[in-house]
């Protein structure tokens, strides 16, 4: 299913569902009431003015709202966000403007289960000036991560010249922990959403870094929402863990079907054949 609900079918999907609605009621409109109807109804009042200067400004108001009415400001919007969308994918994946800053806040998303340890290895081989200052993020309830990550800031050569206050490190909660029943983790991705929202108005990074934790999807959502209503360009790079051969994971399957991501690399090259969008560049471990 996923292989054939992108996002930007969903968007050209909904736009349509909006026009049928919108002719609906269009043609609903001036019809009686249909039969069983109720026998009263709440009804507004409009009362005028006896000022003859009242009525005129009334008169004129009157017809810009006959000119600008819901379902036009409906169409407008529902214009205005597929063209963002198809921008925001256009723009997807090209290389930064020239004259863009030499370096670039970097949001760094850390998991458990070896993401972190494969994260770390990345970072690693990367010019680590250019990526700063740079926010290590991990779940709530993953205790080791953001510990690797302190330890890997203090063997760098050169961390004399990075300043500690360029360096964050923040825990996250988790939509969904293993074993939670479905009915509580209702609650608990309400949370989740607006932890990770709240985040990323604090942080707005330039970059995110990540590599198949399911703490980076909400992260990524938001920042690709950023891009199409213009508050602020994150470009998501997105490492699949080496131990993904010949399928993605979840969280990669989401990112590369819905072309969130910017860059999308794989380290097989039997799954860049299945994924043909997919930058192969071999084992980073």
């Amino acid at each position: 299913m996923l292989s054939k609900c992108t996002f930007p079918s969903l968007l050209i999907i909904l736009s349509i569902f909006l026009m049928v609605r919108v002719v609906y009621v269009l043609y609903r409109c001036g019809k009686p009431f249909p039969r069983g109807a109720s026998p009263s109804f709440s009804t507004l009042v409009v009362l005028g003015s006896a000022s003859m200067e009242e009525h005129h400004h009334c008169c004129i108001y009157s017809k810009m709202l006959s000119k600008c009415t819901f379902p036009s400001l409906l169409i407008i919007f529902s214009i205005f966000l597929t063209v963002r969308v198809l921008y925001v994918l256009y723009r997807c994946g090209k290389p930064f403007p020239k004259g863009a800053s030499p370096s670039f806040s970097t949001l760094i998303v850390l998991g458990s289960g070896g993401h972190t340890a494969e994260m770390l290895s990345l970072l690693s081989v990367l010019r680590m000036d250019r990526y700063t200052p740079r926010f290590y993020i991990a779940a709530a309830t993953d205790t080791m991560s953001l510990h690797k990550a302190r330890s890997f800031e203090d063997s760098l050569v050169d961390k004399s010249a990075v300043k500690e206050a360029s360096l964050q490190y923040t825990q996250i909660y988790r939509s969904r922990e293993v074993g939670q029943s479905y009915v509580t983790s209702v609650w608990t991705t309400i949370v989740a959403i607006v932890h990770a929202l709240w985040l990323m108005i604090r942080i707005r990074p330039q970059v995110i870094l990540c590599n198949g934790p399911g703490t980076c999807i909400p992260l990524c959502v938001i920042a690709f929402l950023f891009k199409v209503l213009g508050i602020r360009w994150s470009s998501i790079f997105y490492v699949e863990s080496v131990a993904r051969v010949k399928r993605l994971s979840l969280s990669g399957l989401l990112l590369y079907k819905l072309r969130m991501a910017d860059q999308f690399f794989v380290q097989w090259p039997q799954l860049q054949k299945n994924y043909p969008r997919a930058h192969y560049v071999g084992c980073l471990m």
